[in-house]
């Protein structure tokens, strides 16, 4: 399996700790993928956005795609992993190596809360700027690079582990600059 987490003792409520996890899907598939999972009583959280789109005949509609193409994220524990890895579109959970790579807790509530209440949409060429920092507030401590968008300003939160990218607005007090390292 790569890791010996399963082999350390469940806690006294006999769950082992359950931790967040990108999960590669089938191309188009991540919303069939998260009902699958929540068949199998497996946490997912596939993170979307809403966008207008204008078909041949002119007509506008609104669609709701994922953020991350091919990616949801699962909570779960190493005992999990089974009925993750045996849902159908899925196609494995992202790591290096044969061992998966949680993704920090921060940044899932980031997605939660910008998908929750903010305009959060996908961000797909990360331009070059200055890395900023969250200073205040639930998201703070997350590093991303700041880009200028209109008049407003915007936090691009990189997920490097699965090299995507998600764009959110942040106030310009809620920021402040990380020295580049020489």
């Amino acid at each position: 399996m790569g890791s010996d987490a399963c082999l350390i003792p469940a806690a006294m409520d006999g769950s082992a700790e359950r931790r967040w996890y990108a999960v590669f899907t089938l191309p188009q598939n991540e919303k069939s993928a998260a009902r699958q999972l929540a068949l199998r009583e497996v946490e997912s959280f596939l993170p979307t956005y809403e966008t207008v789109r204008v078909w041949k005949n002119r007509q506008r509609v609104r669609t709701v795609l994922p953020l991350f193409p091919s990616y949801l994220f699962v909570h779960i524990n190493c005992r999990q992993r089974g009925k993750v890895l045996q849902s159908p579109g899925v196609i494995h959970i992202v790591g290096n190596n044969r061992e998966q790579v949680p993704v920090p807790d921060a940044e899932i509530e980031l997605l939660r809360s910008g998908v929750r209440g903010r305009n959060m949409e996908p961000y797909r060429e990360l331009v070059v700027g200055k890395k900023v920092r969250i200073k205040s507030g639930s998201m703070q401590g997350l590093q991303g690079i700041l880009v200028r968008k209109g008049n407003g300003l915007r936090f691009v939160l990189a997920l490097e582990m699965i090299n995507q990218f998600a764009a959110i607005e942040v106030g310009a007090e809620d920021l402040e600059y990380v020295a580049e390292k020489s």
